[in-house]
Parts: structure tokens; sequence; C-alpha cells
């Protein structure tokens, strides 16, 4: 193999030359999908129209979960021309193939080479954010490599793969029966053996059942038991093949880190998967053969495991890998129901006398324990498959920060200055630029610390209020200070004394978020400044997938900034977020475009999160660009870190550098826990933080669960009697979540002489 460098748009992107005769191609593509176009993001989710409506959603096509054509150029080695050829792929659905021809004029000719999906394993790399394999299962692999769109050909390729893969259990006849000797029953090797002991539970129709059943029908024992206890126990012996090679010495003549003992590990893994797939599929063939066969009366019931997983794991991991459809905790209904009061939910005015600055230090520790709980997370990846949904699976506790993920929706307006100081711009350009300068200084604080833990999903009803307090001194004026080498770095953030001295000569910005629905997990959340006369409404939509050695996640939704005094609406989405190296030492990164437009003005930015390639690159670096769409002007460019510094260049050749790491955080105001609703976020979830914060990852896991069973119960009841949900602050208006008693609705909207 050679490797190379190939340039692709202006920028280096590295590729690996692989012989023709292997089946291998990696490339470079610009994927496309019908009527959409090839710019948009595969994580940003920004909507490309300007002039969206309030209530609507704007989606990308990284949104929709059906299947969709996707077609584009990729590079591919060839050893019957000198090297590398550019070549048009297509995704096939309906056939399940992915095909490829010469240039995209021959694509009406029979395709040069085919790749069949179903079966097939599409594997994303976690070395860098632009490779990854389809592996086919008559054993031809496809490497690609994509700087820009990788997400998107990852996930339709995950989706047509998967249907096709479950059509071959659906459509194909079951396996024909055959005749069963009862009497020989007993010698079978799985009767010989003690029952299972894997922690897997699964179904089993009752014993004294099962006997009648198989008198009145006919039917043959069912052997998927037994396939299932066979699967079972070779899985706990790749476990223990695992933890033994972890136990291995770093060092010596056999250490954990020899080649050819990783590589064992991995095709151990990689063989569990493929054999719980096939399993799948038998299954799919039995339930068909089996459906309608049991007489009325037949009971069904669960068989736990022998020893629980608490005998194995340790500090609060016994049920790491439990999901929404596990066997419920005994709780009575009632209880539930009666102890929530969500039933009646009324919005209530929060008093914001009540709120005091925020003294919570949530600062995050290091994952000290990482290293003794390998074993738990190589117990979860082997559960997950590449591009699965991790909404419903309930992670281990210890990667849990303190706080809930819509407290930490709140700490992005950390910096309430900046968010003001846009209603304060003399022009509608000079609005645009202070936006895109607040938008990108947001992301540094949502964040806390450089280690990835993952904040607590909100229940359904969870709500979370707070409110930050600027002297008006301190927000810029209408005309942005900038010199070719001016460093910004903010004021230190008032004290509440110096508040108190302020009085009234303050701007009050007021937060509310809640969570609006539990499947699919969407959080609305929404501030304004009555002062400035402008508030933003932004609803998210958290889908995560299992994407290898990380996580990704895609934050589907959009806000919509209101400048009401100038008339101006800003419509904006959000970038993706990667958790990297979730086996080491886990860090975050955001990835994909997103875009910002003024339908009015006719402003728009577009700004792009870059994830770290393969070969040398930056963390964590940001480009942008501001521009006059009716000029076809480009009047701000930005470039850095969003995390450290960046740096703005105007049209007039100016520079402004905003140094993240100095600028000042104004504490959030909120009210003590005793003056807080059942369902607020910090109340609600205060046993998880206090028992997380004295290291108690047992007692921890066991509230958490207690919370996460009551939302189930109430679910339940809800579907049981037929009772649909009612938010309490948020209104559903088309695909959109908006806030009840918006600025809008009340202050009306000024429109500006021209």
């Amino acid at each position: 193999m050679d490797l190379g460098v190939k340039m692709q748009g202006g920028e280096p992107v590295s590729t690996m030359k692989v012989s023709e005769s292997e089946g291998r191609l990696e490339g470079l593509a610009t994927a496309v999908t019908p009527n959409k176009s090839s710019s948009n993001s595969s994580c940003g989710g920004g909507n490309s129209s300007s002039g969206s409506s309030r209530g609507g959603s704007a989606k990308g096509w990284q949104y929709s979960d059906h299947m969709e054509s996707v077609y584009g150029y990729l590079m591919k080695y060839t050893n019957l021309v000198t090297g590398w050829q550019y070549r048009f792929f297509v995704l096939n659905n309906e056939a399940g193939l992915l095909e490829y021809f010469v240039n995209e004029q021959s694509r009406n000719q029979k395709p040069r080479g085919t790749l069949q999906l179903a079966g097939a394993v599409i594997s994303p790399s976690d070395e860098d954010s632009h490779t990854f394999t389809v592996n086919a299962a008559s054993g031809e692999q496809y490497k690609l490599r994509d700087a820009k769109e990788r997400q998107h050909w990852v996930s339709r390729l995950q989706i047509c793969t998967q249907h096709h893969t479950e059509a071959i259990g659906k459509n194909n006849p079951p396996l024909k029966s055959r005749s069963f000797s009862l009497a020989s029953s007993g010698n079978s090797p799985i009767s010989q053996r003690r029952p299972s002991q894997n922690a897997i539970s699964f179904f089993n129709v009752g014993h004294s059942k099962l006997q009648s059943v198989n008198k009145r029908t006919n039917l043959p024992p069912d052997h998927l038991v037994e396939v299932r206890e066979m699967m079972s126990h070779a899985e706990g012996q790749q476990r223990d093949l695992i933890r033994g090679i972890e136990c291995l010495p770093a060092s010596g003549h056999l250490s954990s880190l020899d080649q050819d003992l990783l590589m064992l590990k991995a095709t151990s893994m990689a063989t569990m998967n493929c054999l719980n797939d096939c399993f799948h599929i038998l299954q799919l063939q039995h339930a068909s053969h089996q459906k309608g066969s049991l007489p009325s009366g037949t009971t069904i019931e669960w068989l736990e495991p022998k020893i629980p997983l608490s005998n194995h794991y340790k500090n609060g991991a016994d049920q790491p890998f439990a999901t929404e459809q596990s066997k419920p905790v005994a709780v009575p209904e009632e209880q539930c129901v009666a102890e929530s009061g969500l039933l009646a939910r009324e919005p209530e005015e929060i008093n914001a006398d009540d709120e005091v600055q925020d003294t919570c230090d949530n600062k995050e520790d290091d994952l000290g324990a990482v290293e003794e709980q390998r074993s738990v997370i190589l117990h979860l990846l082997s559960q997950l498959k590449l591009g699965m949904d991790l909404t419903r699976v309930v992670l281990p506790t210890f990667i849990l920060e303190k706080r809930s993920l819509l407290e930490m929706y709140a700490d992005f307006m950390s910096h309430p200055d900046l968010f003001i100081a846009v209603s304060n711009g003399a022009t509608a350009e000079d609005r645009m630029i202070r936006f895109v300068e607040y938008y990108l200084t947001s992301f540094h604080e949502g964040r806390k610390g450089a280690i990835a833990k993952k904040p607590y999903n909100p229940i359904i009803g969870e709500t979370f209020h707070c409110s930050w307090r600027i002297p008006k001194r301190d927000v810029a004026s209408s005309v942005i200070s900038s010199s070719s080498t001016q460093a910004v770095t903010n004021h230190a953030p008032p004290s509440e004394e110096a508040l108190s001295q302020v009085g009234s000569d303050c701007y009050t910005v007021r937060f509310v978020a809640e969570q609006v629905s539990h499947h699919p997990p969407v959080s609305g959340f929404y501030a304004e400044c009555a002062e400035k006369k402008m508030c933003v409404n932004v609803h998210v939509w958290t889908k995560s997938k299992f994407l290898g050695m990380s996580i990704g996640v895609t934050m589907v939704g959009e806000g919509i900034l209101s400048l009401l005094e100038h008339g101006e609406e800003y419509t904006f989405s959000l970038p993706c977020a990667y958790a990297r190296s979730i086996l080491t030492v886990p860090w975050v990164e955001l990835g994909g475009k997103v875009s910002v437009n003024c339908a009015k003005t006719g402003y728009s930015a577009s700004i792009t999160f870059h994830t770290k390639p393969f070969y040398g690159g930056k963390l964590h670096r940001v480009t942008g660009e501001v521009k006059h769409n009716i000029t076809n002007t480009v009047v701000c460019r930005v470039q850095g870190e969003w995390n450290s510094v960046l740096e703005f260049t105007y049209s007039n050749g100016e520079t402004k550098c905003v140094d993240l790491t100095k600028l000042a955080v104004t504490k959030k105001r909120v009210r003590p826990l005793e003056k807080q609703d059942p369902f607020e976020s910090r109340r609600l979830w205060r046993n998880v933080t206090d028992s997380l914060r004295e290291s108690d990852i047992d007692k921890a896991t066991e509230h958490k669960r207690t919370l996460e069973e009551r939302q189930r119960t109430e679910e339940r009841h809800r579907t049981e009697t037929g009772t649909p949900w009612k938010t309490k602050y948020f209104i559903k208006e088309g695909d959109a979540w908006v806030y009840h008693k918006p600025l809008w609705k009340i202050i009306p909207t000024v429109q500006p002489a021209e």
C-alpha cells in the first residue's frame, strides 16, 4: 500500500492507495441527493431557505430516516490505469447495491463494479473523521474517504444495509420443519449443559402452557432457545478471552498490545456481531412461521439471568446496558402518577426576585475511573452495532456530568452581554456580524472541561429556569470597535453586591427550557430581554449514534432570533457533536456546516466546524464568512478555534481577535432548591448530583433508575388511558416548538423606515 496526499477543493486531503484486486477504493466525494444542494452539511442542519416561517422547522437531508438515493464522484485507485481515477458512485437503495461508473455520463450503461449491501457492515474510522469502509458479506471491501460528506454517506449506506438485511428474513420462507424425537432430546449438548448464565434476558413460553400447546398444535420444540443459549455461551467465552488478553502485562514476551492478540480481539468481536445478525434473521423467520399459532390464554414471561451483572461489574454499572424495553421495576402505577402531578400542567410566572446568583460549581473532574471501568465499556460496545441509535440505551452512570441537558443549553447563554449587543448594531451588516460573534462564543462555556461527559437525559416535563443581569454600561455600544491587531478580552463579571448597587440600571435576560418530548427526545428553550425587545426560540432533537470508537450527536432543529426593534429574524442551525476516543480519554469536538439567515436584510452566514483530519490539522477549528446575498459580497470572515481564539477580518481589512479563555462569564441566577418545583432540573436530579459529588456511583445509579422508571410508568399509564401529554411552556407549531408567550406576541414588531 502506498500513502499519498491529493488536493481537493484547495484543501489537502489524506488518501490511501489500495490495490484493485482487493476490491478496495477510497475517495473524495461531493455527495448529493436528488433535488438537494450538495453544499448542505452532513451535520449542521441549516435552513437553506431564508424565508422560513417561525413555526416551521428547517430540515436538511441529514434529518431524514427514509432511504434516499446518493450519488457522487469518489477517487478510485486502479491497476489498469496508473494512479488515481475519479469514478461516479451510485447508492441504489431499491436494489441494495453500491455501483460505480467511469463517469456520470455513463450512468445509463452497465456499472463497472457492484457491491451487494445486504449483510454488509459500514464502519466509520475512529482514527479520523473522513474515512469509512463498506465490508460486503462476500468479503469484498470498499474503503472510502470523504472530507465533507462522510456522515451522509455512512447514514444512507447503513439505512440501506439494515433494510435489505432485514428483508432477507422477512421475505424468504421460513426453514422447513423437521421431525424431532422427544426421547432423544435429552442427549443434545444443550440439555447436558447447565442453564445459561448470560445476562441477556429472553422471552419464553410458560412451561405449564407449552406442553399443552405442543400436544394440540404438534409444534417442534423451540430450538431458537437452544441457539440463544449457545450464543450466550459463546458471548461469555468471548468476554473471557478479552478479559484474559487485557489482564496481560503491557510489556514482555506476551503483552496485551501484541498485534496478533489485538487482531484476535477485533475478529472475535466482529464474529459475534455477525452471528447476532444471523440470529436476528432466524428470529424474524421463526416469528413469521409461528405468527398466530399460540392459542388464547397462553402466558408469556421473562426468563431472568441466573447471575446478576452486579456480580461481574461494580461501581454502579450493574445494569449499564438496559434499554427502555427492559423489565420494569415494580412501582405502584397510581403512586407514580400521583407523585408526578404532570397530568395538570399550567404555565407559571417565575419571580425574578426569588433568584440569586448561582454559587453551584459543577466543575467536572477527569474520568479517573475509566481504566477500572474498561471492562464495562467493552461489554457495552460489544452490545452495540455501528450506526445504532443510542436514544434508548441507558449508559453507565460514571460517565455522567452533574447537570441536565436543559441546564447545558442555558450555559450556552453565559455571555448575555454579547447577546444583548446584537440589537445595538447600527446597520443590518453590523447586527449580523454581532450575532455570528455571539453564536461562536457560546459553545465553549456550554462544554464543562476538556473531558467528554454526558449530561442527564431530561425527563419529559422537566423544566429549567434562570436569568442573567448585566449592567447596561457593560453592553457594547452601537459601533463595533475593531483595529488591525485588537485583542478583545472582556470585563470581569459583576458580583451580586455590584448588581445591587447598580439597581435598575441593568438588563435582564430570562431563560426557560422544557423537555417537550421523550421519544424522540426534543427540548425547547427560550430566552428574552424585554428591555431590548429581543428574544430567541430554539427546539432541538438530539439524535445520538454509535460510530465505533466514538459517538455522534446530531442536533436536529433550528433557532430563531427576533429583533423586534428592527423587525428582523435570524434563523440558525446547530452543529453536530462527537465524543471521540471513548475507550481511553474521551474528548469532544464539533463538526458540520451551519447557517445563519436573515430574510429581511439579505445577509447570511455560513460557518463550518472542522473535525480533525487523520493526518495533521488542528483540533476545534472553525471557519466562516458573512455575506450580503443581494450583492454577493463577503463582508466578514472568521477563523480560529471555537474554544480558544477567534479572529474576525472585516471587508475594510481590519481584524479583531476574541480570546474565549479570557472572556468574562456571567453567572446565571437561579432560585434556591427549596423554591423550585419538583420537576425543575436541579431539584429533580438533586439526589443523583449529590451522589456523583460524593463519588457514590452505586447510589447515583439507583436514584437515576428510579427517575427513569417513573417516567416509563407514567408513559404506560398515558398510553393505556389514551391521555395525551400536555406541555407546560411550549406549543407545537408545525414541526417546531414555540414558547407560549414570546415577546413578538406581546410587543408589536417595529418596522423601521428604510
